[in-house]
């Protein structure tokens, strides 16, 4: 395994409220340090949108690369830093466009490309898994001018909707504490599940008490009856945040939806069997 980070736009973000490191989203990337698949997974760690949980990014990754998987963990902007939607939503598109825009430098495949995200970082995943775009193909810059859109999404007890069963501070610090009835809509992805969706797996637990399970079950619901593909898991035990609840490589106590994952990402050509 071996690391680098890049920016997402080396010469600032759109919308940058300054130019410290916390208004420069980028990339970690983790490389396997063998049989790679080609498959590359970008990871939206959660945190409210206050801050990013290393254990859901780092470990992670770390995680998928034993299979395979080469992983880039988002740093996105924060509400914690005075950000609100889009700019994280900016931010993950151009992350999907970057990976996908070097897929020959790095030797992966651009139509083999997941996003990953728990808790906030699950919304910011559904929210790009609902609201990709074909990129502009008339864009000065290279990068814009392809698709956003993940050929797979993974979805980790996430909060999904804006309405009555959200987390109400990851909400806050996405929309501020007085969004309108339009963007708590916009906002909410289980009322933007298409046909287009990419195929999805969700998992949660009963015993969840921030982020409550009718938040996957909403976006599955949608995904199921537009007729796109998912694996959803609701596991009684854990609480929220548990991640992987192992903390060392090679993960052998890591918590079932783990593994489940793993069965789930061979079906879809992403992993290798071990």
């Amino acid at each position: 395994m071996t690391t680098q980070t890049i920016l997402l736009w080396p010469n600032g973000a759109p919308g940058a409220l300054g130019n410290n490191d916390c208004d420069k989203p980028s990339l970690t990337v983790y490389k396997p340090s063998a049989n790679a698949t080609g498959a590359a997974m970008i990871i939206c760690a959660g945190g409210s949108y206050e801050f990013l949980a290393d254990h859901e990014g780092h470990d992670y990754a770390l995680f998928l690369n034993q299979y395979g998987v080469t992983c880039f963990v988002l740093k996105y902007r924060l509400g914690s830093a005075g950000y609100r939607h889009p700019c994280m939503l900016w931010d993950a598109a151009r992350a999907v466009r970057t990976v996908r825009s070097h897929a020959t430098e790095w030797g992966l495949d651009p139509n083999r490309i997941g996003i990953m995200g728990s808790s906030a970082g699950g919304n910011l995943t559904a929210t790009l898994l609902t609201q990709f775009d074909a990129g502009n193909p008339k864009a000065a810059d290279p990068v814009d001018r392809l698709s956003s859109r993940p050929d797979l999404g993974v979805l980790c007890y996430p909060v999904i909707t804006m309405g009555p069963n959200t987390h109400e501070g990851s909400r806050d610090n996405l929309l501020g504490p007085s969004a309108s009835p339009d963007m708590i809509a916009k906002l909410s992805a289980e009322q933007n599940v298409t046909p287009q969706t990419p195929p999805c797996f969700l998992w949660h637990t009963w015993e969840d008490a921030s982020v409550k399970a009718e938040n996957p079950l909403a976006f599955a619901d949608a995904l199921r009856r537009n007729q796109v593909p998912f694996d959803l898991h609701i596991y009684q035990k854990g609480t929220h945040g548990i991640g992987l609840v192992d903390k060392q490589p090679p993960f052998k106590n890591a918590h079932p939806w783990a593994r489940d994952l793993v069965f789930w990402l061979q079906a879809q050509g992403f992993t290798v069997k071990k």
